[in-house]
């Protein structure tokens, strides 16, 4: 979709689904690129479900000051089954334009990108900002909020193993990732483990159980395996475990503590690039697209192309995985 170049005079940010650090960055990047270019800039809370009540609010420079280094989201966010329907849709836009607004910044993952869709479908252009831990958006190579998580996790396993070591035990992690495995698959490679379990890829629970035993044969005395929450939850996995090979298992799951904690620098640099790019695609009178980094690069695309796409698993990354863990 295409509208009048340079005619925003005001810009909605919203936030939507689970939350990610380096969202409050991405709002604050919002909010000043377009206060710097003479734009209004307004928050709205609660996700589609604030924009639908009109609990929408004009930011100024300070109200998104000392907000760059926090996770979560000052938005707050919500899941909205109403916003599904374009009775809900339409509610949304009639806030929209009782504000004035005329474009709209949306920061989360692929069930905020439907919502954006359908506003840009409707007349109301939106630009989609890729903020999920699972790293599971097409269209860029990272999401916000995923470098974070990754080293919340790392940091786990890494205690883990001191834990392991000592006690000479095999521990099972299980972390987020109900469709895609980006975080079982990095932080497993990044922190040794022994075996990553993810959806993208089957696994033979005989090849794990011998490889198991067979590391005790040599000597080994700890192993630690990581478990994507969409293969299996850890103490059921454990269970099949102890079924194959009788040894006994400790289980650790991460929970949400993988979504929270301060962002990093890259996950800070990441959402000030894509926010502030949201606002240029807007600026220059484009609507329906979806902001990502490719090869370093800002890149966007037709939003209804990037949710067609299936995620781009690194298999090459899970191979290595398993050569280095023999």
């Amino acid at each position: 979709m295409t509208v009048g170049v340079n005619k925003m005079k005001k810009i909605g940010v919203l936030t939507s689904g689970g939350d990610s650090p380096g969202m409050n960055a991405a709002i604050r990047a919002v909010v000043r690129k377009s206060i710097y270019h003479g734009i209004e800039a307004y928050g709205v809370y609660q996700g589609y479900s604030g924009l639908m009540a009109g609990n929408i609010s004009k930011f100024e420079l300070g109200s998104v000051g000392d907000i760059i280094h926090r996770g979560g989201t000052m938005l707050r966010s919500a899941r909205c089954k109403e916003f599904e329907t374009k009775e809900g849709q339409q509610k949304g836009i009639e806030q929209l334009r009782k504000m004035g607004l005329d474009g709209l910044v949306v920061i989360g993952g692929n069930g905020s990108y439907l919502g954006a869709k359908a506003l840009t479908e409707q007349g109301f252009p939106c630009i989609g900002v890729p903020a999920t831990i699972d790293n599971d958006i097409p269209g860029t190579q990272f999401t916000i909020g995923f470098d974070t998580a990754l080293n919340t996790v790392l940091d786990a396993i890494d205690r883990i193993r001191d834990t392991a070591t000592s006690h000479e035990r095999t521990f099972i992690v299980e972390v987020m990732g109900r469709d895609a495995g980006d975080i079982a698959l990095w932080s497993g490679l990044a922190g040794g483990a022994e075996t990553i379990l993810v959806p993208e890829e089957d696994y033979d629970l005989d090849d794990i159980a011998e490889r198991l035993k067979s590391g005790q044969r040599r000597g080994k005395k700890h192993s630690i395996i990581i478990v994507a929450e969409g293969v299996s939850s850890g103490p059921k996995f454990a269970e099949e475990i102890f079924a194959k090979t009788n040894i006994e298992t400790r289980v650790s799951v991460l929970g949400h503590i993988q979504r929270g904690g301060n962002p990093t620098g890259f996950d800070r640099v990441l959402a000030s690039r894509l926010g502030a790019y949201a606002v240029e695609l807007l600026m220059e009178g484009k609507g329906g697209r979806a902001v990502g980094v490719v090869k370093d690069k800002l890149v966007n695309d037709d939003i209804l192309t990037v949710l067609e796409q299936p995620h781009n698993f690194q298999s090459d990354m899970y191979k290595l995985s398993k050569e280095l863990s023999i």
